[in-house]
């Protein structure tokens, strides 16, 4: 291999990580940035940037943000996504059946996706009186179990970045402002698991935990059902929930 093929495959190198790193920004940024933001977070020049967009632009894995006249990702990444989802739906679901018989309830598994909670599999429990979300669905971070959970294992700079100072009111119980959030995620951290306490639907409850696979990404384990099933039963819930959580990090080591 002669010189200038060596400088080439260097430069193709470069290339790749320097949009793999743009692509990891924008992860963190689900609102989207400006070229000049996204130069600025990855220490590139503006104009690098540009080109590297420009070309994720027309693979679809970075689009338009309508919010800032930026950019955010793609369509392309949750295709691609979907493939890695598809694959830990099944590793995992033998788990999450486990858990739903123990304790005769619904069971989720969900992901962070694009600042939002996505549903991406669902254990069933035969209840005439059920919590259910089809997977593909998206729910809020702040007042979900699972969301809190997910919001819980990401840095506060992170969570800073995902939510809004002022947060909606879906319920009465919702927590409203992200500082009582941050407060309330401390807890979170040091207990492991996240309650959503009739924040998002009136009459619906949850727990949820996170579960890390071999990559080290992270997805949340949650138990929705009927207010009247859930006061009085947390304790029970919880130990299966976490039981069934280290079970699945051990299964993944």
């Amino acid at each position: 291999m002669n010189n200038n093929q060596d400088q080439n495959k260097t430069t193709s190198i470069q290339v790749i990580s320097r949009a793999a790193k743009i692509l990891r920004t924008l992860r963190e940024h689900p609102k989207g940035l400006s070229l000049s933001q996204i130069a600025k977070e990855v220490e590139l020049a503006r104009s690098t940037v540009q080109r590297i967009v420009a070309a994720l632009e027309q693979e679809k894995l970075v689009t338009a943000a309508s919010t800032n006249s930026g950019f955010r990702l793609g369509s392309e990444i949750a295709r691609l996504a979907g493939a890695v989802h598809s694959d830990l739906r099944e590793e995992l679901r033998p788990f999450l059946i486990q858990l739903s018989n123990m304790v005769n309830e619904t069971v989720d598994l969900s992901i962070l996706d694009n600042g939002k909670v996505l549903f991406v599999d669902q254990i069933i429990a035969a209840h005439p009186l059920q919590a259910t979300s089809q997977p593909g669905a998206s729910f809020p971070l702040h007042c979900t179990a699972n969301g809190k959970v997910i919001l819980a294992s990401l840095p506060i700079s992170e969570v800073e970045n995902l939510l809004p100072e002022q947060l909606t009111r879906y319920t009465n119980n919702t927590i409203t402002t992200r500082d009582d959030l941050i407060k309330e995620l401390e807890t979170v951290r040091r207990e492991g698991v996240a309650f959503s306490r009739e924040e998002h639907i009136d009459g619906i409850c949850a727990i949820g935990a996170v579960v890390y696979d071999r990559l080290g990404n992270r997805s949340a384990i949650s138990i929705p059902l009927p207010s009247t099933r859930f006061y009085g039963n947390e304790e029970k819930l919880v130990s299966a929930l976490l039981k069934t959580c280290q079970t699945i990090n051990r299964h993944f080591k």
